[in-house]
């Protein structure tokens, strides 16, 4: 499970209470973050297996020696929520060419380096996979450019992979959430009453439902997840 922090958390902490699993690899690099997390989810998984990995997910090369180290560790890898996101919202003429880079790094380079190396070890096992994209990649979000074109470019590569990968029993999912109450979304959208809108724990029942053992009927869709008002 990728980035705890904000909606990261909200997953992990839910997923913790479902005991669906008896192992966790959480990965980022805020670890004051990740350890109150850890924390969080021991007091619901009494028992489970809980491990921090430090990657800074704008440097996707380093990826295949992480899943290296998760595989050492475990032995096995049955699951992946691809749930890092980033974004700096500036028009087309205000964006640089590293900022439009570092978007992609975490936003589509990462998940496709780690769906890539874990898919390695579960194709003769089979397993799940969730990729985290969001409504801004489903159509026009002028000022959103960077974050926008790379939130539909994870639901196009989770469209397809769910053709590739089928052939291996890998099951692949991707959820779009509309406006949640995050921090990153506080940092946006100061002046937003995060009462009105959807909460991380809104979307995480979504993914815990997702990964459960006995859901084997969708696969490859777009799951749009939006407050009703």
């Amino acid at each position: 499970m990728n980035h705890i922090n904000g909606l990261g958390r909200a997953v992990a902490c839910t997923l913790s209470k479902t005991h669906f699993f008896d192992s966790y690899a959480l990965l980022g690099r805020n670890k004051p973050a990740i350890f109150n997390t850890i924390h969080l989810m021991e007091k619901e998984a009494v028992g489970a297996d809980i491990e921090y990995f430090e990657i800074d997910f704008a440097q996707p090369e380093k990826i295949p020696q992480l899943i290296e180290g998760v595989m050492k560790r475990f032995c096995n890898i049955s699951c992946l929520l691809n749930i890092a996101g980033y974004t700096d919202p500036r028009s087309l003429l205000s964006t640089s060419l590293e900022s439009f880079e570092y978007t992609y790094k975490v936003n589509v380079y990462s998940p496709f380096m780690l769906i890539k190396e874990c898919t390695r070890h579960m194709k003769n096992s089979g397993g799940k996979i969730v990729n985290v994209a969001s409504t801004a990649g489903m159509g026009p979000r002028p000022g959103w450019l960077s974050y926008a074109s790379s939130k539909a470019a994870v639901i196009s590569m989770s469209q397809t992979l769910t053709a590739e990968l089928a052939e291996y029993g890998i099951k692949i999912y991707c959820v779009s959430p509309g406006r949640c109450a995050t921090k990153l979304r506080k940092r946006l959208a100061p002046e937003e009453d995060p009462a009105t809108i959807m909460q991380p724990k809104d979307v995480a029942e979504v993914i815990c439902k997702l990964v459960a053992p006995e859901e084997q009927c969708l696969d490859g869709q777009n799951i749009v997840i939006r407050k009703q008002v």
